[in-house]
């Protein structure tokens, strides 16, 4: 197999630190997706957790169409969560070393119970109205990155498949006009 030298070298320009934790990494979301999927017959989306949630303490009707799935929306939600934790208790500490996985230049590492952690640098006011924004935009979309990005467009949704590319679109134009302000942390 003789492989293009462009082609190489456009792909090195890409994914300076290789693909493989790319590969890995949507290896086991998608693999996540059809454990969901063949189990529950619902795809796979995060944004629905905290209207699952309510439907435990809300009687409203809106809510109530999700007691039948709620529970494992609770336990997707809860994977999200202890998966970051058990990731930067291992991996990001360095209890644990891969290939895969190199520091950002970002944040901080600082040690809880003998065990090394890491937080951002970036300033709880902007996580907070990066939430804000990321929750509204979830609403508006009917969905968010996960369910569209993930189930949509490998169901070949047309409004999933428009919904990313919009995502795609505003999140690099939002990075470049960030950098060219010279934002940082």
């Amino acid at each position: 197999m003789v492989a293009d030298p462009v082609l190489l070298q456009a792909v090195a320009e890409l994914f300076p630190n290789g693909v493989s934790r790319y590969a890995v990494g949507g290896l086991l979301v998608g693999l996540g997706t059809v454990v969901i999927y063949v189990g529950t017959g619902i795809p796979a989306g995060a944004s629905t957790f905290l209207e699952s949630t309510l439907s435990y303490v809300s009687g409203q009707s809106r809510f109530q169409r999700y007691v039948g799935s709620r529970d494992w929306r609770l336990v997707f939600t809860a994977g999200i969560v202890l998966g970051a934790l058990a990731f930067a208790a291992t991996v990001q500490s360095g209890a644990v070393t891969t290939s895969l996985y190199e520091p950002g230049s970002t944040g901080q590492l600082y040690e809880v119970a003998g065990v090394t952690l890491w937080t951002t640098d970036v300033q709880p006011w902007r996580l907070f109205s990066g939430g804000i924004l990321v929750g509204i935009g979830t609403r508006i979309g009917k969905g968010c990155t996960s369910g569209h990005g993930v189930c949509g467009v490998g169901s070949a949704s047309k409004t999933s498949i428009v919904g990313v590319l919009t995502f795609l679109t505003v999140a690099i134009g939002t990075a470049q006009v960030v950098a060219a302000l010279g934002v940082s942390p």
